[in-house]
């Protein structure tokens, strides 16, 4: 089994910065690629970034040169570092992973349980 989990949200500022994880565990062989969604209530889930194996990465318009997304395939844990922080982006963030379990060769899709962020003042 597999399991992401997320952290890293919370209350902060307009201008602030934050730094999400997602903390990939189970019997992992490889995570392809990984995406940040965010989702605010009544709207669809919108992709925010997303990095693939050989670590090229995209991003939504709305944040470009704001957020970073970044992984670290030791712990297999992907970032996604927050500045200059808008209340726009005041949403519930969700890690999505495509990960190739060990013994299997296929590539399965998970998500989290989500983390929010709001950004107030």
């Amino acid at each position: 089994q597999v399991q992401l989990v997320e952290s890293g949200g919370g209350l902060v500022q307009p201008g602030g910065s934050l730094i999400l994880s997602c903390a990939a565990s189970g019997n992992i062989f490889s995570i392809r690629a990984a995406t940040w969604y965010r989702q605010t209530p009544g709207k669809q889930r919108e992709l925010v970034a997303t990095i693939n194996n050989g670590g090229g990465t995209d991003y939504a318009d709305s944040v470009k040169g704001r957020f970073t997304i970044s992984r670290d395939n030791a712990v297999n844990t992907v970032y996604l570092q927050m500045n200059s922080l808008k209340p726009e982006d005041t949403a519930v963030y969700y890690c999505n992973a495509r990960i190739v379990q060990k013994g299997r060769w296929s590539t399965e899709e998970y998500w989290g349980k989500g983390t929010t962020v709001t950004v107030s003042s």
